[in-house]
């Protein structure tokens, strides 16, 4: 196993995959997309299509308890009715779970992780907030250092623990093809929940990996979150993907597009007259690949497509755009 993150700061550029940057999208079956989570599709779709890679499509559903009968059908119509096709079977989470845990179990025995009986509310009240990471979900260390003794008590308790890994404040940068240099310090952050779930930073990483990912094109909401998975690649010695977070878009009030703007679903705007051509004219014009007025299909934006001329600031949905 390699232990490359036994530096200080972490450079991962020189391990990127460059033969095959195949691509991906994985959606949570929680709710319905909106245009500005068919847009991220779309665009991960165009990375990959445009460099003659596979677009893979998995379905994160490791949160059994939000995930809503019947989502995950709606959410893979709505991708084809823009025009996205993808590569082989649909990959879920859910069906994984033994690769999870084995990757779990290979952190444990060589002595990266401990276990954590911090709630949340405890994390907030401990932590402060430093650049990058949010007090709610940066870990202070509380349950780094514990003995025997200590832990044993927090058992007594019944209160089951979480498994983090010892990140040891490490720095990670990175270079995104559209942010550019990012560089964030990383916590000792979560792998296993305390119901006994994979954590999203662990089973991203052992996914991306095991369907050969080589770019990784999702919201700039999640950029954050990349010094982490970047050092847990290290830590299990996979290859890391490129990174490419594209701008999201936000609802008219500057938060990121969610149901209580309005109209923002298909089945929203078919209730107003509006097919999937215009909402992917919606798109199209938004990333400056079509002219106003413009209805392009799929072929014609692939055609077009230029990561070099895409925006990096985020749109504000208006129907009237």
């Amino acid at each position: 196993m390699q232990h490359g993150a036994a530096r200080d700061k972490i450079d991962h550029r020189a391990s990127v995959p460059r033969n095959r940057p195949d691509g991906r999208f994985a959606p949570s079956p929680t709710g319905l997309l909106h245009v500005g989570n068919l847009r991220t599709a779309l665009l991960a779709w165009l990375f990959a299509r445009s460099s003659g890679a596979r677009f893979l499509l998995r379905v994160e559903d490791l949160d059994r308890s939000r995930v809503r009968p019947g989502i995950e059908e709606t959410q893979l119509a709505d991708l084809q009715a823009i025009g996205l096709d993808w590569d082989g079977p649909v990959v879920r989470q859910s069906e994984r779970m033994k690769l999870y845990e084995e990757t779990i179990a290979r952190l444990d025995v060589d002595g990266l992780l401990y276990p954590c009986y911090c709630t949340r509310k405890e994390i907030r009240a401990a932590a402060s907030a430093p650049h990058g990471i949010s007090a709610a979900d940066r870990y202070p260390g509380t349950c780094r250092n514990l003995t025997k003794a200590e832990r044993a008590e927090r058992e007594a308790t019944g209160r089951p623990p979480a498994l983090r890994v010892r990140a040891k404040g490490r720095r990670v940068f990175f270079e995104d093809r559209l942010l550019g240099h990012h560089e964030g310090e990383t916590d000792d952050f979560v792998v296993r929940r305390n119901d006994g779930a994979p954590a999203y930073q662990l089973a991203v990483v052992v996914d991306d990996a095991a369907q050969g990912i080589g770019e990784v094109v999702r919201g700039a909401d999640l950029v954050d979150s990349t010094p982490r998975q970047i050092l847990l690649n290290r830590l299990l010695g996979l290859p890391i993907p490129r990174y490419t977070h594209v701008p999201l878009v936000l609802g008219p009030d500057g938060h990121r597009l969610a149901k209580r703007h309005g109209a923002v679903t298909l089945a929203d705007r078919a209730l107003v007259g509006e097919g999937p051509g215009e909402v992917l004219g919606w798109m199209a014009r938004s990333l400056g690949l079509a002219e106003p007025g413009e209805v392009p299909s799929i072929a014609t934006l692939l055609s077009r497509f230029d990561p070099k001329r895409l925006p990096r600031e985020p749109t504000v949905w208006s129907a009237e755009t």
